[in-house]
């Protein structure tokens, strides 16, 4: 398996599928998962000719659990590093939730020489947490209660969230998959209680406004408006009235996690978008 040791010594995991003379494709997963979330829209690009690149951040998946640096910025400046190593280049850069954001932070920081263009699903962006300017955020005592849920019975509060709000399975009439519950739980066990833990107020109170007014490339904004973690009023409706060229999309009646649910409507989405 493909790894890159970073200047700290830790190594970031990562899978590089497809073409490999192919265009390129990155992915960020979301909290607190790993590349294992991206499968079906890896599969589906790489087999349209592809090169398709996603990675474990740092503390997540197949990684190093490092004790230190679970924030966004060292999470960027790993992905340039993996970037700058595998010569990407006229790419497009996607994310999804907590990853997200590190796409927006990574385009504000690094800027866009790498990228021509990005996608933002169910993401975090511009600022989850409420404040006096940031009324429609949501309240710093629900990121306590993660906290205080990881620190009691991490295992079980990896089995609630993928039950019920993450993949809206508990909405009257969804079709539960037990499956998609199972392989969420597999995937957050895999990452480390210290970054799970630490990400929580990345995720939550890293402000993004200034990275997405400055990113100077197509975004299109993949949202629904059911999201339950990620509310689509103080996300993907902002997000894309600050990028300079937003294109939004609202999934209506879509869930947090509408690239595995509405798999074949978000890969379309995908593609249209990256050919057009």
């Amino acid at each position: 398996m493909p790894y890159l040791t970073l200047r700290d010594g830790a190594e970031l995991f990562y899978k590089d599928w497809g073409n490999p003379d192919g265009a390129i494709v990155t992915f960020s997963h979301g909290w607190p998962l790993s590349s294992d979330n991206w499968e079906s829209q890896m599969m589906y690009l790489g087999d349209h000719g592809y090169r398709v690149i996603a990675h474990d951040r740092r503390g997540h998946g197949r990684s190093s659990q490092t004790w230190n640096g679970n924030n966004m910025d060292n999470f960027v400046d790993d992905l340039e590093e993996l970037f700058a190593h595998l010569k990407v280049k006229d790419a497009v850069m996607v994310g999804h939730s907590h990853g997200g954001g590190e796409v927006t932070r990574y385009l504000g920081k690094h800027g866009t020489g790498r990228f021509k263009k990005a996608v933002l699903i169910g993401a975090v962006p511009p600022l989850m947490l409420k404040t006096d300017i940031n009324t429609k955020g949501t309240e710093k005592s629900v990121f306590d209660s993660f906290r205080e849920a990881i620190m009691k019975d991490r295992a079980q509060f990896f089995l609630d969230v993928p039950s019920g709000p993450f993949f809206g399975f508990n909405r009257p009439g969804a079709q539960k998959s037990e499956g998609q519950i199972r392989n969420w739980w597999r995937q957050g066990m895999n990452t480390s209680c210290k970054s799970a833990y630490d990400s929580i107020k990345d995720f939550s109170e890293t402000d993004f406004t200034e990275d997405l007014k400055k990113i100077d490339i197509p975004v299109l904004v993949l949202h629904g408006d059911d999201d339950q973690v990620v509310p689509i009023e103080a996300s993907g409706l902002k997000s894309a009235e600050l990028l300079p060229q937003g294109k939004l999309k609202i999934y209506k009646g879509g869930s947090h996690a509408i690239h595995n649910i509405n798999v074949d409507e978000v890969n379309k989405d995908l593609l249209d978008f990256i050919k057009s």
